[in-house]
């Protein structure tokens, strides 16, 4: 009875990988293998004197996003205004976050991205399935850089240069998903603008 509710729990977890949309995308990718001890836990990357201010911001952004949203039926140019405003502090802070830690070249990865998890090329000969790994995402243009838990559910060998690491993702704040969401959004528009470019399909194998 118990390895039927499992077949069925996993049959549901790949059917609902499978509703995501997915993008093939070069993006900033930095990987951390956890633990067993630590299989959730986003410290790999440390806390910095900034770690606390940078909270505070996530949390006074959303404040002011809601009070936004109130707004809004008061008067409705005040809250276009506001909104544009704190728009250009959200980016300028990105830009300044991205400056104060930039990528080496071998963080970037041409990638396969949606809602549900990331696939990769790695040369990281330790990664198994099952394995739980810490990720940090930068996303260009505009440098969203979500983080997320996510789980190795595949591993397929190209050549002797590395192998393709599928994962799904088994920790993600909502703020994170919308910053993923917004960025796929952008993408496919950016793609729709460019003539004879070839779009992605929608269905969402394993991480994709």
């Amino acid at each position: 009875m118990t390895q039927r509710n499992d077949d069925s729990a996993n049959a549901k977890k790949q059917r609902e990988r499978r509703n995501y949309f997915r993008i093939n995308d070069r993006i900033g990718l930095e990987v951390h293998k956890l633990p067993p001890s630590t299989q959730d836990d986003f410290s790999a990357f440390g806390n910095t004197p900034f770690t606390s201010l940078q909270a505070e911001f996530k949390r006074l952004d959303q404040d002011i996003r809601t009070q936004l949203a109130g707004l809004s039926e008061r008067d409705r140019a005040l809250q276009s205004l506001l909104k544009a405003f704190n728009s250009k502090l959200d980016i300028l802070a990105r830009i300044m976050a991205f400056e104060q830690n930039p990528l080496q070249p071998e963080h970037w990865h041409q990638a396969t991205l949606s809602e549900g998890g990331v696939a990769f090329f790695s040369n990281d000969e330790s990664l198994q399935v099952g394995d739980h790994i810490a990720m940090r995402l930068t996303l260009p243009p505009e440098l969203f850089q979500p983080r997320a838990i996510g789980e190795v559910v595949g591993v397929n060998t190209e050549d002797r240069d590395g192998t393709w690491i599928h994962t799904r993702f088994v920790r993600l704040e909502d703020s994170d998903r919308q910053q993923l969401a917004r960025h796929i959004m952008r993408w496919q528009i950016r793609q729709r603008q460019q003539p004879n470019t070839e779009t992605v399909g929608a269905n969402d194998q394993c991480a994709n």
